[in-house]
Order: C-alpha cells, then structure tokens, then sequence
C-alpha cells in the first residue's frame, strides 16, 4: 500500500500489506535516530522505546528492576548491562505487549544484543532490521557543537541551522544563550569514541545476521525518513 500524506502516511513510500517491522536503531549522539524513531512511531504506529524512557517509567511504576535503576540514573551514569536488560524483559511483561516496535539506543552492546534476541526468540517475535544511522565523526561534531540553548525558556538554536534573530541571544527573552557542557568538541569527541568501541561488536553481530541496514544520516529529517523507509518496504 503506498503511504498518502493527508491521510496521516508519506508519499514515496511503499509498503506491502502486513509488512511487519521489528526494528532497532543505532547511531551516534546526533545522527538524528530519536527523531526518525519517533517518525516511525507517528507514521507507521509502531510502539517507541528509548532506554530513557523505559527507564523512567520503570521508576515510575515501582518495578525492582526501576528501583535498582534510580541511583545510575540520579548520577547520570549507564545502568549495567543486565539491569537494562531486565527494564527491557519488563516492557514485554505488561499488557498490551508489542509485536510492532521500534528500540532507539537499545541495545548499545554485543551482551545486551545477544541477550535481546534471545529474548524475542522466546516470545516469538524475531527484529526484523537494525538501521545504523552513519554520519562522519566531524559532521556529528558540527551539528552538537553549534547548539546553544536559553537557560530561561529552554529554546534550542544552532549557530548556523536555526540562528537566533540576533547572534548569542534568545528571541523570546532577549537574553544571552548558553552552549551546553556535553555539547563542547573534547566531549563530543569522546562520546563518539565510546560509541565506535563500545557498538562495533555489536554491529558485526547484526550483519553477520543479515539484519544490519545503512542509512546515511546527512540531508534533511525528509529524506533521510525515505531513504529508511524504501530501505525496509524493498527487503524480502
């Protein structure tokens, strides 16, 4: 069937009727996978689960799991490999239980890959492609480093993609913008390298499964949707 736009679906994409997709998405910080993964969720209504959300809900909810989770997330750092693994089990416990969905960060390692799929193969519901997002290290640098942000109204600009009417100022309050500690180059840079180490084994596994896809993520949130989604309506 082929998506219509005023109809809440996009042209240019085909897909065939009962197309299921199981998906999980990798890039690195700024490739833009949060909002093609929310695009998915809007368009193809696929249930979204970033491992943010999955644990704050967690929290939320009082699980065990989501109470062994609280302090890494209190002191901003990753919760261990088999407790967001345990925050993932959680999500295929409750009611309604998804069989169409879409995982934005999870899982980041081989473990956490290996252990994921042997989990959907106990519930009978296999991924279907994992899209890695690929984007040059220096592109993600630009792209965060440009950033500034009103610490008053909570506005996000970019130096060059979505100026301020007036340089290093917020057009709601007029006053000055700041650039965000993680959004400096030296972090940036290091984020990116814990990224590379930390998937690489991960994505060998998944191509050497035959479900690893490539979406360059360069150009416009449009067309980087389509490249992915004639991606997923042309396999087999």
């Amino acid at each position: 069937m082929v998506w219509d736009g005023a109809r809440g679906k996009r042209p240019g994409s085909v897909f065939r009727a009962g197309l299921v997709m199981r998906l999980v998405l990798v890039g690195p910080p700024g490739s833009g996978k949060g909002t093609q993964a929310r695009l998915l969720s809007e368009r193809l209504g696929l249930a979204e689960y970033g491992t943010g959300d999955i644990l704050r809900d967690a929290i939320r909810l009082g699980t065990d799991a989501g109470k062994q989770a609280e302090p890494f997330l209190k002191r901003g750092q990753l919760a261990p490999d088999h407790l967001v693994n345990e925050l993932v089990r959680d999500v295929f416990t409750r009611q309604p239980r998804p069989d169409r969905f879409v995982f934005d960060g999870y899982p980041r390692t081989l473990a956490q890959g290996v252990w994921f799929d042997g989990l959907l193969a106990d519930l009978k519901l296999p991924l279907t492609d994992v899209i890695l997002f690929e984007v040059s290290d220096d592109e993600v640098v630009r792209r965060m480093s440009g950033r500034r942000v009103s610490p008053t109204t909570g506005a996000v600009y970019h130096i060059t993609d979505r100026p301020p009417r007036k340089p290093g100022v917020c057009d709601v309050d007029g006053k000055p913008l700041l650039q965000r500690d993680d959004d400096r180059e030296e972090v940036i840079r290091e984020r990116l390298r814990v990224f590379r180490t930390t998937t690489e084994g991960l994505c060998a596994y998944y191509r050497a499964n035959a479900l690893l896809r490539v979406v360059p993520a360069v150009g416009t949130i449009e067309a980087i949707y389509s490249t992915m989604v004639n991606l997923l309506s042309g396999r087999t």
